[in-house]
This record gives structure tokens, sequence and C-alpha cells, in this order.
């Protein structure tokens, strides 16, 4: 059984007190389905209570500590060489339509005195399933108390890959149906799942052998470049070799199956 350190603690009590009203929210999302009002005013409301929860709990614990949420946007911290990233709701969409796929996901982050950084820590958790991955530098990758990996399959033709798609008012529709098209025709099977948090996660724990996608946020991605690349896969951009973390375009799979996929990526 692993042992998570003392700052992982930390995070997983975060997204566990985070979860608790969150699931009472989902069950009342479900009701809310049948209704004529719709439950988006609902979620919105449970979206930025979940990060006010996960704000009060982090700088308690770690009061210097820069934060960069979805709702909150970013805060800095006295204390520069840290700083929590964090999505309260990541697969909102899900959440919204009563889909038990979403997750609470926080990562953070590491800044040398050259201004560079790296993510040293995530925790992703489902709630609704009971799947806590987690991850810290060097450690490995876990979900929930076992360690895992990324799947070993070497021929693209065989793998599953995740990746994402605009929604409305996003750019990049065209951009994606080619990829799409250029990546359906090599594999056994795309999946758009609606939670690009867990798809790292998946890519992680062997459930997918890839993931890919364009026009992200850091908070999407924090966390799951941890989980792969501690799983023992590769995180890298598509097009060219900038940073993954600010998440404007994005592929992780193992090493087998990631040169051949970002060469299809980057000839579509």
């Amino acid at each position: 059984m692993a042992l998570a350190s003392a700052l992982l603690t930390v995070m997983m009590d975060a997204v566990r007190k985070t979860a608790r009203p969150m699931l009472r929210d989902f069950g009342e999302v479900s009701q809310l389905q049948t209704s004529r009002k719709g439950p988006g005013d609902f979620v919105t409301a449970a979206d930025i209570k979940a990060e006010e929860t996960l704000f009060e709990l982090l700088m308690k614990a770690r009061p210097g500590y820069g934060f960069l949420g979805e709702e909150r946007g970013m805060i800095e911290g006295t204390d520069k060489s840290h700083r929590w990233i964090v999505d309260p709701i990541d697969g909102t969409t899900n959440f919204i339509h009563a889909m038990p796929h979403f997750a609470i996901t926080i990562a953070l982050e590491r800044f040398a005195p050259d201004g560079s950084s790296e993510i040293v820590a995530g925790v992703t958790y489902n709630p609704v399933m009971n799947e806590m991955f987690w991850a810290e530098k060097g450690k490995g990758c876990y979900l929930n108390d076992g360690r895992i990996r990324v799947a070993a399959r070497r021929d693209l033709a065989d793998s599953l890959i995740a990746t994402g798609l605009p929604f409305i008012g996003k750019t990049g529709h065209a951009q994606a149906i080619k990829d799409i098209h250029a990546v359906g025709q090599r594999v056994a099977g795309i999946r758009r799942l609606g939670s690009a948090a867990l798809d790292f996660a998946w890519v992680a724990a062997g459930r997918y052998d890839a993931y890919y996608e364009r026009n992200l946020q850091a908070w999407d991605v924090a966390a799951g470049i941890l989980f792969v690349t501690e799983a023992g896969g590769l995180v890298t951009s598509i097009d060219v070799d900038g940073d993954p973390k600010n998440g404007k375009q994005i592929i992780a799979a193992n090493p087998e199956i990631h040169t051949a996929l970002r060469k299809v990526l980057q000839a579509a």
C-alpha cells in the first residue's frame, strides 16, 4: 500500500472535503434534468462553491502559496516559488447532464530562480467513482492504493485514443475534425468523454494508450502531465517543442505510441 506524503495528504483531504457537497449537488442535478429551467445556474454555483472550498483549505495548509483557478484566476502569493493550479469541476458539461465522469483536480507548480517551473505534485479525484489519482515527482503515479503505469501497446492500429472537441464559443472546430479524420483511420478507436483531467489519468492507468487535444488551459493539464510522466509515458506539445504546461496543444502517450501519433497529428 502506497503512503502519501504530508503534502499529498493536504491535497487529497482538500478534494475529498470539496467532493462531499458536490456529490449532493450531483444528485440534485439528476433531478433538475426534467425541469424547464435546467441546471445551468445551479452548476455555476456548484463550481464557484467548490473552488472557494479548495482555496480556503489549500491557503490554510500553505498560506503563502500562489493560486491559479478556473474561477478566481491568478492570485499572487508571498511564496513566489510555489503555486496551486486548480480546476474545481473538470467535466462541467458532464456534471450538468448527470454523467458521472468529472473530477476535482489540483496540481502544485514549483518555480526555479530562473523562472522555469515544474509540476511536483498532483491529485485528480472522480468523486462518483471514488477514484483518486495522485503523484509526486520522482515517486510514481497511483490510483487509490495501487501504483499504475501506461499501457505497453506498440502498434497504433491496436490503440485506443482519447481527445476533446471544442464546444460553443471555442475555436478550433475545423482542426479538430481534421485531427479526428487523420487519427481515426489509423487506430482501434477514439473516445471523447469530456474531462481532460481524467483523460490524462486514464492514460497513466493504461486505459487509454494516448490522449491529445488543442486549446486547453493550465488547470486542465497540470496534474495530468505529472501523472503520465510518472507512469512511464511522454507528454509533449503536438506541433512544436513548446511547453505543454500551457495547454495550448498537448499529446500524452506511452513511449511506443507517442512518436507515431504525433507524426499523424502534425501532418493533419
